[in-house]
């Protein structure tokens, strides 16, 4: 299978975010700025590659009644790694993602892809895969964080694009996330279908 089309996939087909409609908890929770959005972005791509990488590597090691368990297994031991590096290097990353760190274990992005591509592909088109998916989920995160941070607060990554008096309040709110997010399903799978 053609590396960069595995990769381009996870971008625009098979798009965790605007096409699959998974992960949605940290999509909502943590895109209330563009920040927020690609740094929680970044460590679920982290976690995808390397446990795609270990789950293609332990396959035929691993008896079909317990794979979920184990994939289980690897995805916690990553995040857990994660998150450790994340507090020693980046407290305050850290503090600002709080709880969604942990909560990369039950991602369903992550199983999804450990179950229905890691475990029947190679080690490179896995880390392939891996990195397609984990920059679909990057841009999508950021985009929408973007786009919220933008119409509530008129700035994008703490640069002021307008004055913040004429921010929606809505917008950084949670029901900001489903209005953008919806607005964004639907332009993204226009686009899509209408190149």
């Amino acid at each position: 299978m053609n590396k960069l089309k595995i990769i381009l996939n996870g971008i625009v087909r098979d798009n965790p975010t605007f096409v699959l409609m998974l992960g949605m908890c940290p999509t909502l929770g943590t895109t209330g700025s563009a920040l927020t959005g690609m740094s929680m972005g970044l460590a679920t791509m982290g976690v995808l590659i390397c446990s795609n990488c270990a789950i293609s590597m332990l396959k035929r090691f691993v008896p079909d009644q317990v794979r979920i368990p184990c994939y289980i297994v690897v995805i916690a031991t990553f995040v857990t790694v994660l998150q450790m590096c994340m507090q020693a290097w980046l407290p305050a990353l850290d503090k600002l993602l709080g709880i969604f760190i942990p909560l990369i274990v039950v991602n369903c992005i992550l199983l999804g892809r450990a179950e229905a591509f890691a475990a029947r592909h190679s080690v490179i088109e896995s880390v392939c895969d891996g990195i397609g998916i984990g920059l679909g989920f990057t841009l999508a995160l950021t985009l929408l964080g973007a786009v919220r941070e933008l119409l509530g607060t008129g700035m994008i990554f703490g640069f002021g694009i307008y004055p913040e008096t004429y921010g929606s309040l809505v917008f950084v709110l949670a029901p900001g996330a489903f209005i953008a997010l919806g607005f964004m399903v639907a332009l993204f799978n226009s686009v899509k279908k209408h190149p």
